[in-house]
């Protein structure tokens, strides 16, 4: 019961992670139609940033925010720079630019800082706390869930209560519609992109110290769960992306737990198959009536 117990809150912990950057991957999907397989490389960069300004100031919460930052800067840049530029015809095409950017950002970044692994600190103790005789959950893991927690209140009230969220949402339905009334298309489009870098860096200064340390690829295996969350829930549902995250997060950590983690990316793939051979769409997909 104990072991349950404990991998149960760890589960939540990491699913909490997870559905954070599934959010980006839903952001991004939401405003332009495109799966941003760069979105882990992207954290990374944002995530040795922290690093830099960290080891400079000797300050964890200095860092933090520089990620932060980096995130926004660095999806507003690779939309304006790079996105913006890519022929659409084909879905193919900014796939292969996305997967473009991973090479170019993880080879920059290993050129930068090199390619070991270097400690990534916290801001509190990973040690769990014991309540009832059981160990549940460590400050670092309150420390994530209030963070997670917040950051979705904050994106959902911009989405449903601010101006802003309402023409960005209204110009990533009905571009031509949008631009009619007035509203700056692109520069929305380049807000949406930049919400979900932020949202993917701070997944990132949450997850790699509890992974092997900072790394070009450190985020590689995360954005594989995540996208898995994305999917699970419904790249066009953020409610789905957070019980996607969830949902992986937990069937990691009981495999993980009690099989193996050598059978944790099977635990995935078989996930992914399940939901999409029952409903491809998600689990949280809109349903649409069927024409004839």
């Amino acid at each position: 019961m104990e072991r349950f117990v404990f991998l149960t809150f760890d589960g939540l912990s990491r699913g909490a992670v997870y559905a954070a950057f599934a959010l980006a991957l839903v952001l991004i999907w939401r405003a332009a139609r495109i799966v941003n397989f760069a979105q882990g490389a992207m954290a990374v960069a944002a995530a040795y940033v922290a690093y830099s300004v960290t080891a400079a100031t000797g300050s964890y919460w200095l860092g933090f925010l520089a990620a932060l930052a980096a995130g926004l800067l660095l999806g507003a840049v690779v939309d304006r720079a790079v996105m913006r530029f890519v022929d659409h015809t084909s879905p193919l095409n900014p796939v292969i630019v996305a997967l473009g950017l991973v090479l170019l950002i993880q080879a920059v970044l290993g050129m930068i800082y090199g390619n070991e692994f270097r400690p990534a600190g916290t801001p509190f103790d990973r040690a769990a706390l014991t309540v009832g005789g059981f160990a549940v959950v460590s400050p670092y893991d309150l420390f994530v869930f209030a963070t997670v927690g917040l950051m979705m209140v904050a994106l959902a009230w911009i989405f449903a209560r601010t101006p802003v969220g309402l023409r960005m949402r209204a110009a990533a339905f009905a571009p031509e519609v949008s631009r009619l009334l007035g509203v700056n298309v692109g520069g929305m489009l380049a807000l949406g992109w930049a919400l979900a870098s932020g949202v993917g860096a701070l997944a990132a200064m949450l997850v790699i110290p509890t992974e092997l340390g900072l790394h070009p690829n450190a985020m590689d295996l995360v954005f594989v769960s995540a996208f898995t969350a994305a999917v699970v829930g419904g790249l066009d549902s953020p409610p789905g992306a957070v019980v996607g995250g969830l949902v992986v997060g937990l069937v990691l950590s009981y495999v993980s737990g009690y099989a193996g983690s050598d059978l944790t990316p099977l635990a995935v793939l078989v996930l992914l198959l399940a939901v999409l051979l029952v409903r491809p769409g998600g689990l949280f997909a809109p349903v649409t009536a069927r024409r004839v």
